[in-house]
């Protein structure tokens, strides 16, 4: 029986439902091709932009990692002198000395010198800086240096007077070249000099001493040289703290950025990388017109290859992206003019805007002192450096050398020297499309590097393959990791 008021519904019919799904199914491939746009679209974005957001490490690495010194493992600076040390008697025989060279290629011929002095019982006059070199810069001992401070911090390590007595300012020489990377041996058998001399002339200053296997005391005494007793003139360190101030001011933390890219590095090294045919040219005839750089003909891309050869402005910029540093980083460029200006900073600024020189955070009015004193404006970028959280040397010339070794002496300060033979592949895998930047090349860039970045570690001794009196100019430098004459572990550490 059939209940009163209900109405079967009609089924619908084949039509309807083809209909229906036909509608259905050009929903859903409208939506599928709109979000297949959009992907492709965010696809693109990430490839144009030379950090990914997507795959960034930027927001995932910790503050800690970029900026943290790394573990000192208990490890201090040590400089006093053993108890064997004698201390310093007066002595009537003399050592003038011209030290040769940029900044810190003087610094380090110094140091080596107080400690010729100390070797061969001589008393050392004030030595004469190089106003010869490329800078042609004429300042003197007491513009760059607090000679007082000299004079008295080694006071029982060595005699120092400021200039030769009266009555020996006429009296014949000994000139002499020393032998590069020479013991105390040496030294000591140079001191047959003073059987006919009673001033010795010292034309170089510059490796003097070998790097290794000295006495304690001697290497000892070549930390306190450089480190505490080479102080800055008074203007010179207040005014590099002041601008450190400045940045500290700005943003906190900042990286010090010695990029070593200006003419005369990139002509003394032959490097033309990224530059154009104008330039090159520019640079090749620098070289060959500079008399003291020995070696005319060089090859460029083998340079490179090698490793040899500054990082350029743009591949500095990839290499601070890769290890993680947001673009808003604060920047001090410590060095020279920029080779190129603003055509080749700009490949490094469009990646990190916040970049800061000596002109912009000082005065007009605040340099002109420093105007035509090259080795006074470097001076500057010294202590800029050394105070930094972060340096980072595109180049391992002598600044790079000394700022690093200066560094490890206060603490292992993070200092993150570039591989610059394996990135050179890597930036060519780039180049050649074999590489894309984002996470894969932070991945390989952060691996490369995980052990270099200031941690401490024993001085390199020669390379392998070198023999005799060569395998010393292998060494690692002295002055870049003065471990472990001058480092020494806190007693706590010893168990």
């Amino acid at each position: 029986m059939v209940q009163r008021g209900y109405h079967r519904p009609r089924p619908p019919s084949p039509h309807a439902i083809k209909l229906n799904l036909i509608l259905i199914f050009a929903f859903f491939f409208l939506v599928f091709i709109f979000y297949t746009r959009q992907w492709h679209l965010l696809d693109d974005q990430r490839k144009q932009q030379p950090f990914s957001d997507e795959h960034s490490q930027t927001d995932r690495m910790p503050d800690a990692e970029l900026w943290d010194a790394p573990p000192s493992y208990g490890l201090r600076s040590c400089v006093k002198p053993t108890s064997r040390y004698k201390a310093a008697t007066g002595w009537d025989h003399y050592m003038t000395v011209r030290s040769n060279g940029g900044l810190n290629q003087m610094r380090t011929g110094i140091a080596d010198m107080v400690a010729v002095a100390r070797i061969m019982n001589a008393t050392l006059v004030i030595p004469q800086l190089d106003k010869r070199s490329f800078w042609h810069d004429s300042s003197t001992f007491s513009d760059i240096f607090d000679e007082l401070h000299f004079i008295e911090t080694l006071q029982e390590d060595v005699k120092i007077v400021k200039e030769l007595p009266q009555e020996l300012a006429n009296v014949p020489r000994a000139r002499k070249h020393f032998t590069s990377w020479a013991s105390t041996s040496y030294y000591e058998d140079m001191t047959q000099l003073w059987k006919e001399y009673q001033v010795i002339h010292v034309a170089k200053s510059d490796s003097r001493l070998a790097n290794n296997d000295l006495p304690l005391d001697i290497q000892r005494l070549r930390c306190r040289a450089l480190y505490h007793a080479l102080r800055f003139s008074p203007p010179i360190e207040s005014f590099g703290k002041k601008l450190v101030e400045r940045l500290r001011a700005r943003g906190g933390k900042y990286i010090a950025l010695h990029l070593r890219y200006e003419k005369d590095m990139l002509s003394f090294t032959g490097c033309s990388y990224g530059l154009t045919d104008e330039e090159s040219e520019e640079l090749r005839i620098m070289r060959e017109n500079t008399n003291h750089w020995k070696v005319k003909k060089i090859n460029s891309t083998e340079q490179r290859l090698g490793g040899f050869c500054p990082l350029t402005p743009k591949e500095i910029g990839i290499f601070l992206q890769a290890l993680g540093y947001p673009p808003s980083s604060l920047i001090y460029i410590a060095a020279g003019e920029i080779y190129g200006g603003s055509t080749h900073l700009l490949e490094l600024t469009s990646r990190f805007p916040n970049i800061v020189f000596k002109e912009t955070l000082a005065t007009q009015e605040e340099l002109r002192a420093f105007t035509n004193h090259a080795s006074q404006t470097a001076a500057l970028d010294y202590v800029i450096s050394v105070e930094s959280d972060v340096f980072v040397p595109s180049y391992s010339g002598n600044m790079a050398r000394a700022v690093e070794g200066q560094r490890r002496f206060l603490g292992h300060r993070k200092t993150i020297t570039p591989d610059r033979k394996g990135l050179v592949e890597v930036f060519d895998m780039l180049e050649n499309g074999q590489q894309t930047e984002g996470s894969s090349l932070s991945d390989i860039i952060q691996t490369m590097h995980k052990n270099r970045k200031g941690a401490p570690r024993r001085r390199r001794g020669p390379l392998p393959e070198t023999k005799g009196r060569a395998r010393l100019r292998t060494e690692e430098s002295f002055y870049e990791n003065p471990y472990p004459e001058c480092i020494c572990a806190s007693k706590k550490y010893l168990g």
